[in-house]
């Protein structure tokens, strides 16, 4: 900050809350109850408000900081792009795109040529749909119930959760339920009967529905915000077989897994999987500068060779968010963030996380890769129930007044810091973590008590 600025203080958090109060109408919220977190700045794994209190941002916002706060690479190359062209025209060619697009391409699956930028993962989500639709002249997208895809559309109809209920307006969306072991749908009691039964159950589904009206499965490679439910072995690369079995295209959505998330470039790399359309977002640049898109595979681009796609965005590629993109990609490569990734699961979070299910009875089960894990929280280990929002609450309350900022859904805590969060401030993180279930678990006890 410039030294003839005036210095932030508490009555700025105070001036940032009331206007907001008074003006900003937020997402996924009931307005009258907010009482928003104030975030001043930020630098790598940790954020502050204007009075200068810190947080360790085990939440990555909403899953995207993945190259962490004002990574400083990133930040020159905005402001360079800015002081060159700060917008063009998407039918335009611009050397920034290309060059995004080139590096993109460079961590995509073999045999993908193009990409198509949007402003964000819901309309990447939203434009792989109708590429699909398009080049299959079919249909229906059958996805997952337990699923996140956006807030557009076909997108939050795909959607598994309780959003898509109050806004299903767009046609032809069929949903199953996947893997998840610790809750079967299938009776399973092994990875391996819950691989065969989902798989089974999509299949069957498929075949109610009549194959040749399905377009595409839509899945997350690894859903996120449902629970960071890694798939068994063998549930995606079923799901490619069952795909080509009826001439239905596969679509990956890595908006959340993606670009280091998971300790891979994308999550697809961890299993033996070619899908022909792949969705992103977040972690490619971290949510810098809004920018998504959809890797398009051979196939499907030359469908448009000489039809014309019936899509676009005023902002697709817009050079802000590509010079973004470049930088963000070429730092983690540069600094190895990835690999950092994928150590700081293997050796800090999965084995501190595993050591907290020892110690702590709420928890029912922990799961995950690299930089993205989940917590389940249970009101007793043998029924799973899950514990109540009254509990979450408490663990968000008791997370916050030890400086750790947490990222809460449904009973769980997703533990999902920045790629580049070091060992220390993983192990910190964890240890405060432990301390804010405990005091929630205590304050159970005295209720039920």
């Amino acid at each position: 900050m410039s030294s003839d600025l005036p210095a932030a203080t508490a009555e700025d958090d105070a001036t940032a809350l009331r206007l907001d109060r008074a003006h900003v109408f937020h997402s996924w919220s009931a307005q009258g109850r907010l009482s928003p977190f104030v975030v001043a700045g930020g630098a790598g794994s940790h954020v502050w408000d204007h009075a200068g209190r810190r947080y360790l941002d085990f939440s990555s916002q909403l899953v995207n900081t993945n190259i962490g706060h004002q990574h400083p690479r990133v930040v020159a190359a905005i402001q360079e792009q800015a002081a060159t062209l700060a917008t063009v025209a998407p039918s335009t060619a611009s050397l920034v795109r290309g060059r995004a697009a080139q590096k993109v391409l460079e961590h995509a699956p073999a045999g993908f040529s193009h990409v198509f930028f949007t402003n964000g993962g819901a309309d990447a989500i939203e434009n792989a749909i109708r590429m699909a639709r398009l080049h299959t002249g079919r249909d229906k997208v059958v996805s997952t119930y337990r699923s996140y895809h956006g807030n557009t559309g076909a997108a939050v109809a795909a959607t598994g959760d309780w959003r898509r209920v109050p806004n299903e307006y767009s046609r032809g969306h069929v949903h199953v339920f996947g893997p998840y072991l610790y809750r079967s749908e299938f009776w399973a009691a092994t990875p391996e009967q819950e691989c065969e039964r989902a798989l089974r159950h999509l299949e069957r589904v498929i075949q109610a529905e009549g194959p040749e009206s399905v377009a595409a499965i839509l899945l997350e490679t690894i859903p996120g915000t449902a629970g960071v439910l890694v798939p068994p072995p063998g549930y995606l690369a079923g799901a490619r077989d069952i795909a080509d079995k009826y001439g239905a295209l596969l679509i990956l959505d890595e908006v959340m897994a993606g670009f280091g998330r998971s300790g891979a470039w994308l999550a697809l790399d961890h299993y033996d999987v070619r899908p022909d359309l792949v969705a992103f977002a977040k972690g490619v640049n971290s949510g810098y500068v809004p920018a998504g898109g959809v890797m398009i595979s051979e196939e499907i681009a030359a469908t448009f060779d000489e039809r014309v796609f019936p899509g676009g965005l005023t902002y697709s590629g817009h050079p802000l968010a590509m010079a973004a993109v470049v930088a963000t990609i070429e730092a983690m490569e540069d600094e190895r963030i990835v690999e950092h990734a994928a150590a700081i699961g293997r050796d800090v979070i999965g084995p501190g996380l595993a050591g907290l299910s020892e110690r702590c009875p709420m928890v029912g089960e922990v799961r995950g890769l690299g930089v993205f894990w989940a917590v389940e929280l249970v009101a007793d280990r043998e029924t799973r129930e899950p514990v109540g929002a009254d509990v979450m609450a408490k663990v968000k309350a008791a997370c916050l007044e030890r400086g750790l900022l947490p990222f809460l859904a449904d009973n769980r805590v997703h533990v999902v810091p920045p790629c580049v969060v070091t060992s220390d401030e993983a192990a910190e993180g964890l240890a405060l973590l432990e301390e804010a279930l405990a005091e929630a678990s205590l304050g159970g006890a005295a209720a039920r008590a």
